[in-house]
């Protein structure tokens, strides 16, 4: 092993971030590759772009204005 190790950080109500390039397994044995500094990797599965976070996860509730 050479340099830094990969860095993972899990965060709060969000995605899983990925510092540095990374290849991803699916469950079906395909792979995926991100070269981006930081990819998300979305956890909760509401993701449209998976395994790729989208901003699904983040509820947009409205809020009503005082009567």
């Amino acid at each position: 092993m050479s340099g830094e190790p990969t860095r993972v950080r899990l965060t709060e109500d969000g995605p899983l971030l990925v510092y540095g390039p990374v290849e991803v397994e699916l469950p079906d044995g395909t792979r995926t590759t991100s070269r981006r500094p930081v990819t998300a990797l979305c956890t909760c599965r509401r993701t449209r772009r998976p395994p790729f976070c989208d901003t699904s996860h983040r509820t947009r509730v409205r809020q009503e204005e005082p009567t």
